[in-house]
């Protein structure tokens, strides 16, 4: 295989830049032409793709977010838009694609790769939803962007004895939500996959403030029925009752936009440097995600439609811990 591409497809996630950069030079290494894709598959459609030196991914392992762009397609999604794809890929010669996202994105992957032509997916999103990977790319600095907003609330949260909630990332998945919920020891944890009624959550904050606390703090994904907005029409409603008001705190985007850690900086190089060895070996149709510690490949068919599940067990533990 003498020329290969490479995308970044879907949200974003802090390392995604250090991914496309493994890819470039390790392509570059063995002797192969490299095109970068702008735009995700959008950018296959529209045929707007260049080839990529070394110098053209030189000092972006430290930016957030994804030089080559991201955005939605649905022209893709068609029989004719793929067959599109595959005609601009075929006009320049390319013979292999690394597909850098996550559970959107490797399926459009595995949409090229059942038209035969070769992909290899390389694990990427915030939500950690990905089958596949143990942890996938941007996980590690999101939690930590969020933890450090929940260290900062809960300063304030004690001087002023007030009850706070953070809402983080997670449509679909409460993986952020509950891990950061239990490094920055939440009262309580509200996840799409487990709800906790409002009630219930005015219930928690009065029994930690009965046991002393100088705070309460909650912890809730964007994707829960009891979002943050939610949360604070209820405790608003109900103040006289209840006493006191909620305050929310919506992180968003701002959990996509960090400087990528070292650990994501290093897990995209190696996750992305194991995609292209395996696009040029000829060993396709299969995602490259961490699984015990190693880069490793899983078949398409074992990713594509299947949600990875959250550990329930660590919903309990947080409970305990919030003690």
């Amino acid at each position: 295989m003498q020329r290969i591409a490479v995308l970044t497809s879907g949200g974003d996630a802090p390392g995604m830049n250090a991914a496309i950069r493994a890819v470039v030079r390790s392509g570059l290494e063995v002797g192969c032409t490299v095109y970068g894709i702008k735009n995700g598959y959008r950018g296959l459609i529209d045929d707007d793709m260049r080839e990529m030196g070394a110098r053209d991914v030189g000092g972006i392992i430290q930016l957030g977010g994804t030089v080559l762009g991201s955005a939605r397609c649905a022209e893709f999604k068609t029989a004719e838009g793929r067959q599109t794809a595959l005609n601009n890929l075929a006009k320049r010669g390319i013979e292999g694609l690394v597909v850098i996202g996550g559970n959107g994105s490797q399926t459009g992957g595995y949409e090229l790769s059942k038209l035969g032509f070769p992909v290899v997916g390389v694990a990427s999103t915030i939500d950690n939803d990905l089958a596949g990977s143990d942890i996938t790319i941007g996980v590690d600095t999101a939690l930590n962007i969020a933890l450090e907003a929940i260290d900062r609330l809960k300063v304030t949260a004690s001087s002023h004895r007030r009850a706070f909630a953070v809402e983080v990332m997670g449509r679909d998945s409460g993986y952020l939500a509950l891990m950061s919920g239990i490094a920055g020891g939440a009262e309580a944890v509200v996840i799409p996959e487990q709800e906790i009624p409002a009630e219930r959550l005015e219930e928690i904050l009065n029994e930690a403030y009965a046991r002393g606390k100088m705070h309460g703090l909650i912890v809730v994904a964007e994707g829960a029925k009891n979002n943050g907005e939610k949360l604070r029409q209820y405790f608003h409603e109900h103040k006289d009752r209840i006493g006191f008001e909620l305050r929310v705190t919506i992180l968003g985007h701002v959990q996509r936009g960090g400087t990528p850690g070292a650990f994501d900086r290093l897990l995209a190089t190696r996750l992305a440097a194991r995609a292209t060895e395996h696009l040029i070996r000829s060993e396709h149709g299969v995602l490259i995600g961490w699984i015990k510690g190693a880069a490793l490949p899983t078949p398409y068919p074992e990713v594509i439609g299947k949600k990875k599940p959250l550990d329930l067990d660590l919903l309990r533990l947080a409970d305990v811990l919030a003690q």
